[in-house]
Order: structure tokens, then C-alpha cells, then sequence
């Protein structure tokens, strides 16, 4: 791997010894003053808004501000690290100066991802960089091949879940250093891990913004998103911030892919979409090892993750697929508020399209909303689809967090998590759910005064008269105590149930890497085939170059004779049946022509 620093256009960048280069927009500013190490220096304007400095003799660490002419003291948009909060000074960072060890890391295939959602601050008791690094040789030993690290670009407060990011170039501090993140990143791939980062484009958080102050151009004078103002993708300066931001983070912290968070309130008017041309910079951009990129997107939409003839991705490589879990959590659940009104109907043909076709919307009309949503998704290639029961997201955002485990039961979510690890598409866990974790994931936040008190009230409102949800209080997102209740508990993993939960999920993983995943390499789309439905039970077939591959499960009470699907039985729940009684599951696979 080529290790090389990125050098911003926005922010403090070392251009020699000693030697470090200001520079910031601020088109809302007649004069911008920087304050480093305690002594102040006029900026120079360069024009269209940009203010520079070069400043000599500078040491790594420095603290510095921008002070404007009121005498506001605000950290810099692009700064590197903070020494603490948001409001802080931001610090001068030599990037050169991590030595990294594992320089001949050249990446894994998509085809090969099991993703393990991670929150570093809720990971581990310390909820650090370096503490996450003690739990790596556990991933391995599990089957874990890829870890997706929740956002960690600095944003208000010590506690929060990461998409109110406001200093989008510096690793939050509570968390670490730059150089203790690039040491997790560096150990993770010497155990042959693959890590990947969650990133947020569409929004600033809430506390520590200061770019409407500085710079109130880099927002849209009347988009607004469901979080806040939106961006002017189209000016130039602001453009810049953003597309830079993906580039700097894989190539500096050496990166294996990235995850772009709701992508639908990217809204650009460009000629070219700011998406298409953050993908197109990446892949000529970085070209020593693979790079997986990942949308989250509530339309349905399949052109940001085109495929060459050959399989070749020359954008996006794959898609958050909520439908999956939404259509899962209806299965399993019987819950139909919100938005699980679009699955109530047949649940099961639902979610054996989405197996057999990729999402269960294609263009039918929303119930939710009374709009048609998603397009036909029947030609993309299973590896196009990131699926999971659970993620931060659907955990997170019920009133009381609750886990699959708790709501459906252990025995029907045992089925669904070996639906979920068979199937082709790219499995993604939350973490704790390898070996049964029950502790809640609740929303957090570390906001103060009437920040927190509209956080708090507005959360409360969220879920007043939602079906399941009546009479119950909302944990306080602010308090101490909703934070804690959401780290995972490591005593868990070694209690019986524990052990009983991991070794079957170790046992899947395992079959996967085994039988699944060598037919995923040639595997394109058209393949999937609903074999049978019934309330309760579906069953599905894949067939490809490589071979078949076929899934049938029952959660009904309703036993349910075995389907006519071809192929070894690789894995069977319960081990020997005639039918698939209750909570049962069978996978099969068949060889195909192909050698």
C-alpha cells in the first residue's frame, strides 16, 4: 500500500519543515485573524473569499484559532484534530509522523464482507481507539472480515452516535488521536481485517458549527434537510470541503472503503452529481487495493452502482438494504406502524423477494407515503446489496432500543440470522448481535441547555402515540445513563447463552466462507428465484455459474414440508427434520458448470 498524507485545500497542512500553510473561506468575514500558540497574525485575502497564511517554525501540536472581527474565536472547518471539544483550539497535526506497519496490506474482495457494524464509544468500557484494538483477534476468530466504524469526525459534546459531525477531517477526540485511529486501522489490517468508515456529507451537526458564520455561502438559501440546512454542492469552495473529505480519510488513514449516510438528502444540481464525482475521484485516485463504497439511500436507486461486463465497479459498490430489514422485522415481529406499513401485507413474499430480487420496492406505490418507490433492481448482482436484521439505525431509533433478540425471541431470530449469513448478499452484524447481546443501543447525545432540552423533548415527541410505544417514557438523550446502558457487555459473550449464541454464529460464518462465498465471484444478477411462499415460511434459490444456492425457513406455527430444492444440505436448524416445523431452516447447495 502506497502511504502518502493528503494534502486539504481547506485548513493547516504542513508544505515543509516547520512550515505550515493557513488557509480558510470565509466569505462572511471582511478579516480573518490567526491565533497559533497564543500569538496572533493577520491573514491574507487571496480573493473569492479565501484568507492564507504561511507561518514558519511551526511544531506539531500547536494549538491555533481563527479569530474573526468581532473577536469570535471559532476552530478551523478542515482542522485535523481538536484539543478537546468542538469550540476548542484545533491542533496542527504532522500526518507523516505515524509509521505505518502494515505497508504491504492490499485489501480483501467485496465478495468475501462480513461487515461488523462498530460504535468505538460504546464498543468497549473505555470507548477508544486503542481499547478497540484488544478486541480485534476476537473479530477474526468469529469470521468477521470487515469492520464499518460508525462516524468519528469531531461533533459537539463527548457522547453522541456521530452523524452530528461538524469538523469533518478530525477523528473526535474523546476517541482518540488521528494517530490512535490510524493505529486501529493498521492493527486491524494485520489481522486481515478490512476497515471501513461511516461518513456523513448531507449535514452539520447542530453545536460547533461555525460555517454559517464564517462562510454562509457553503449552505443552500432554502434546501433544508430533515437535520438542517443543506449544502451548495454547487459552490465551488463548499464542493471542494465535501469531495475532498472521502478522499482525505481513505488515503490518509488508509481506508478500505467508505460508507456514504443518506445519500437522498444529497440534493446537487451540478452537471455532474457531487456522488459521481466523488466515486470517479477515488477510483482513479487510489488504485493499489480495493475500495468498497456503500450508499444509504430510501429511493431504491440502482444507477450510482453500475457494474462493467466484467464486474468491474466504476462507481458504488453496494447499497444499505433497508428494505431487507424492514421486510425481516415485520416477518418476525408483526410490528406495522411507521414506516413497516409498506411490509404488513405478506411479509414473507416480501422478504423472499428481496433475497431472490434485491428490494421489495421497484417502483410500487409506498402506503407510508402514497408514492411509488425504488426502480427494478432484478439485474444487479447479489454483492450489490448490504443486508442485516439489525444495524444502529433500526435499534437506535425505537424508543426503548431494543435488539432483534428481545422483540422476536431467540429461536426465531436464530432463523433469521442464518437466512441473513447464507444468503449472497453482503451480511452486515450490529455488534453484540455475534453472541446475543440484549443490551439496549439507545440514541445518545451530550448536548446542554436548550439544545438538549429540544433533543429531549423533540425525541419524546417522536414517539407519542406510535403503535407499541404507548405510555412508555423516553430515555433522556442527554443523561450519562442512556450512554451506559448502550455498551455492549462483554460479560454476556462468556455466560452460557453467550457461548451457546457465538459458536453458532462462528459455525455460520465459517459454512459461509466455505460454500457461499466461492459462488459470489462470477455471481451476477437475474438469478434469484421465489421457489414457495406461505405465512410464516419462504423458500428461495440463487443459480449461478459457480452453483445453486437455496434457503427455506419457517417461522409460522404451521410445520412445513420440505421444498423440492436440489443440493447437500450444508447447514440444517433443527439438524434433522422431514419438514420445517416451527422456527426451522434448511440451506442447500449444488454445484454448478462452472469450474
Amino acid at each position: 500500500m502506497k502511504s502518502k498524507s493528503f494534502t486539504k485545500s481547506w485548513g493547516a497542512e504542513y508544505v515543509a519543515a516547520g512550515v505550515v500553510r493557513f488557509r480558510l473561506w470565509a466569505t462572511g468575514q471582511d478579516k480573518v485573524t490567526l491565533r497559533l500558540s497564543g500569538e496572533d497574525r493577520a491573514m491574507n485575502p487571496s480573493g473569492d473569499g479565501w484568507f492564507e497564511l504561511v507561518v514558519t517554525g511551526v511544531s506539531p501540536g500547536a494549538e491555533y484559532h481563527y479569530i474573526l472581527a468581532d473577536g469570535t474565536a471559532v476552530p478551523d472547518p478542515a482542522s485535523r484534530a481538536q484539543k478537546a471539544d468542538v469550540d476548542g483550539p484545533s491542533l496542527v497535526i504532522d500526518p507523516a509522523r505515524y509509521r505505518w506497519r502494515n505497508t504491504q496490506w492490499r485489501g480483501r474482495p467485496w465478495e468475501e464482507s462480513v461487515v461488523y457494524e462498530m460504535h468505538i464509544g460504546t464498543f468497549t468500557p473505555e470507548g477508544t481507539f486503542q481499547a478497540a484494538i484488544d478486541k480485534l483477534p476476537y473479530l477474526v476468530e468469529t469470521g468477521i472480515t470487515m469492520i464499518e466504524v460508525m462516524p468519528v469526525a469531531q461533533f459537539g459534546g463527548s457522547r453522541g452516535w456521530g452523524y452530528d459531525g461538524v469538523l469533518l477531517y478530525a477523528p473526535h477526540s474523546v476517541y482518540g488521536a488521528p494517530e490512535d485511529f490510524k493505529a486501529f486501522i493498521d492493527a486491524a489490517h494485520g489481522h486481515g481485517l478490512s476497515v471501513v468508515l461511516d461518513i456523513v456529507l448531507n449535514h452539520f451537526g447542530p453545536q460547533g458549527n461555525y460555517l454559517p458564520l464564517l462562510a454562509p455561502d457553503f449552505f443552500h438559501k432554502e434546501r433544508k434537510t430533515p437535520w438542517g440546512a443543506g449544502i451548495a454542492y454547487d459552490v465551488a469552495a463548499a464542493r471542494r470541503y465535501i469531495v475532498e473529505a472521502p478522499l482525505y480519510w481513505l488515503e490518509e488513514f488508509h481506508l478500505d472503503g467508505l460508507r456514504f449516510d443518506a445519500i437522498d438528502q444529497i440534493e446537487d444540481s451540478s452537471a455532474k452529481h457531487v456522488l459521481i464525482e466523488i466515486a470517479e475521484r477515488i477510483r482513479a485516485g487510489i488504485t493499489d487495493r480495493p475500495i468498497h463504497l456503500t450508499t444509504e439511500d430510501s429511493r431504491n436507486v440502482i444507477f450510482l452502482h453500475p457494474r462493467g461486463e466484467d464486474g468491474s465497479v466504476p462507481l458504488f459498490t453496494g447499497e444499505w438494504n433497508d428494505d431487507f430489514h424492514n421486510a425481516v422485522h415485520v416477518f418476525a415481529t408483526g410490528e406495522t406502524h411507521a414506516y413497516y406499513q409498506d411490509f404488513a401485507r405478506e411479509p414473507e413474499k416480501l422478504v423472499a423477494r428481496v433475497l431472490a430480487e434485491g428490494f421489495a420496492y421497484q417502483g410500487e406505490v409506498s402506503a407510508q407515503t402514497g408514492r411509488p418507490r425504488g426502480v427494478k433492481s432484478t439485474g444487479q448482482p447479489p454483492a450489490a446489496f448490504v443486508d442485516f436484521i439489525q444495524n444502529h439505525d433500526q435499534v437506535g431509533n425505537r424508543a426503548q432500543g431494543e435488539r432483534l433478540i428481545a422483540l422476536a425471541g431467540a429461536d426465531r431470530t436464530r432463523v433469521l440470522l442464518a437466512a441473513l449469513l447464507f444468503s449472497p448478499h453482503i451480511p452486515l452484524l450490529f455488534m453484540g448481535e455475534e453472541y446475543g447481546e440484549t443490551n439496549p443501543f439507545l440514541f445518545f447525545t451530550d448536548f446542554h441547555g436548550s439544545l438538549a432540552r429540544a433533543v429531549r423533548e423533540g425525541r419524546a415527541r417522536e414517539f407519542a402515540g406510535h403503535a407499541g410505544h404507548e405510555g412508555e417514557s423516553v430515555p433522556d438523550p442527554n443523561a450519562q445513563t442512556t450512554f451506559e446502558m448502550s455498551k455492549l457487555d462483554w460479560k454476556k459473550r462468556d455466560s452460557g447463552a453467550g457461548k451457546s449464541w457465538l459458536a453458532l454464529t462462528k459455525e455460520l460464518l465459517a459454512l459461509r466462507q466455505k460454500k457461499v462465498v466461492p459462488l459470489l465471484s462470477t455471481a451476477r444478477g437475474d438469478a434469484g428465484h421465489v421457489v414457495q411462499t406461505a405465512p410464516g415460511f419462504l423458500a428461495v434459490t440463487w443459480t449461478y455459474p459457480k452453483g445453486r444456492l437455496s434457503i427455506a425457513l419457517n417461522i409460522g406455527k404451521t410445520p412445513q414440508p420440505l421444498p423440492n430444492q436440489p443440493g447437500e444440505t450444508i447447514f440444517a436448524w433443527p439438524k434433522a427434520a422431514n419438514d420445517l416445523p416451527q422456527n426451522a431452516i434448511i440451506v442447500r447447495v449444488a454445484p454448478g458448470d462452472a469450474k
